[in-house]
């Protein structure tokens, strides 16, 4: 282990921006996927100001004096961790860089991911190097309500520089990960909920209170509003669809249990996880909201017992949208990579451009910033991966990442 944490401290110091500005550019391809239409064969990507300038193929496109010029046998955008934990939780696994797990209650909304996000944590440069751009990261899934996740890209310069979205959305946990959230330690909370009704129950009843504190806080008389809740006021955006709520649920009676409070409530649900959505896809498709499908890599037991490498092909099939994701576990190195889970579930009947899809443009449009980032399209942000093969190739590597026109000699990975 200690080694295997050196290596990794020392692909950080490698993995610091070649610039300190955004570069014009010009990337040349093989293969170009834009995910905006069918592959380039022979192409080229021009970059100016950080911003896509040009694609098109190469005997058309002309690659300006002074650009410039790096090469790729495949290019794709850069990629999208739908969600992860990244930035709060450290490459050393250690207390002093774990900030993704709040013990002191089970109902914490207020919490916001910016306020501890770490942009020069060696971790966010390891993901960096497998192409990976833009994250959605927060606290981990281990409170009934743990707190508000994030964008950010994964440039490393200071959080503010970095973020796309400070608040993006609200993450609630039901089933055994959501239960018991405290852990009874002296300052922590008592242990509630310890079962799923109490859960569903405590969430029902936050959501009322907050509808009647928008009541109040909207009342004429100004003498009967009440004072700012930060709490209530996160419930709030939920309640409103500005800022939904991302549930993860793995459980297919938990599954259930969510759908029914986005109806009783009219709620803008994205489902997380879902090992069990196998058995209840019609439901799922039903609600029409989209899937952020379980890592592979996690552990096959309790909750995630039905874990497949198939749920997203599965999801897919049926016409549901779907976005891949790293998540968190406690009892390792977080160091899971969405290009493999891509892999996986490509190889696993997702197919590759669907599996590419859903860690580039599908994840755009589920996070609410396809119109900067996910394709090729010119006057998006200039986020690419360069590869030196297939990138779901286990023997590729991923050459180098751009972001925001800056580029980082990150690989080979």
């Amino acid at each position: 282990m200690k080694n295997f944490l050196r290596s990794l401290l020392l692909l950080s110091l490698a993995t610091a921006p070649l610039a300190l500005r955004a570069e014009n550019l010009a990337i040349t391809g093989d293969t170009i996927y834009t995910m905006s239409g069918t592959a380039l064969r022979h192409g080229v990507v021009l970059v100016r100001d950080g911003k896509i300038e040009a694609i098109g193929a190469a005997d058309t496109v002309k690659i300006p004096a002074g650009y410039r010029v790096l090469q790729a046998a495949v290019v794709t955008p850069g990629l999208i961790d739908a969600h992860a934990t990244v930035g709060l939780s450290g490459l050393l696994n250690q207390p002093q860089d774990q900030d993704m797990w709040e013990k002191s209650a089970p109902i914490q909304p207020e919490l916001r991911a910016i306020d501890a996000y770490n942009a020069k944590d060696p971790l966010v440069a390891w993901v960096r190097s497998f192409g990976v751009t833009t994250v959605n990261t927060g606290h981990a899934p281990t409170a009934l309500i743990s707190g508000q996740t994030m964008i950010v890209k994964t440039l490393g310069r200071e959080t503010d520089e970095d973020v796309v979205n400070p608040a993006a959305m609200t993450s609630i946990t039901l089933g055994a990960n959501g239960l018991n959230a405290a852990d009874g330690s002296p300052g922590s909370a008592s242990k509630s909920p310890g079962t799923r009704a109490k859960a569903v129950a405590l969430l029902r009843a936050e959501l009322i209170k907050a509808q009647e504190y928008a009541h109040k806080r909207d009342g004429k008389d100004e003498a009967k509003r009440p004072g700012r809740d930060l709490r209530l006021e996160t419930i709030l955006r939920g309640l409103d669809g500005t800022q939904p709520f991302l549930v993860t649920v793995n459980r297919q009676q938990d599954i259930v249990a969510a759908l029914r409070l986005a109806k009783e409530f009219k709620l803008k649900l994205i489902l997380d996880g879902c090992a069990d959505a196998p058995l209840v896809l019609n439901e799922i498709k039903a609600s029409g909201f989209p899937v952020i499908v379980h890592p592979t890599m996690q552990r096959t037991y309790g909750d995630m017992e039905n874990l497949s490498v198939e749920t997203a092909g599965k999801l897919h099939a049926a016409g549901i949208p779907v976005a891949l994701q790293s998540s968190y576990e406690s009892y390792v190195p977080k160091t899971r990579v969405v290009l493999l889970e891509a892999a996986v579930a490509a190889a696993n009947g997702l197919g590759f451009e669907p599996a590419l899809a859903s860690i580039t443009l599908d994840a755009a449009k589920l996070l609410g910033i396809a119109d900067r980032t996910g394709s090729l399209e010119i006057g998006k942000d200039a986020d690419l991966a360069l590869y030196d093969g297939d990138p779901f190739e286990y023997t590729s590597h991923c050459t180098g990442t751009i972001i925001n026109g800056q580029v980082f000699a990150d690989g080979p990975h």
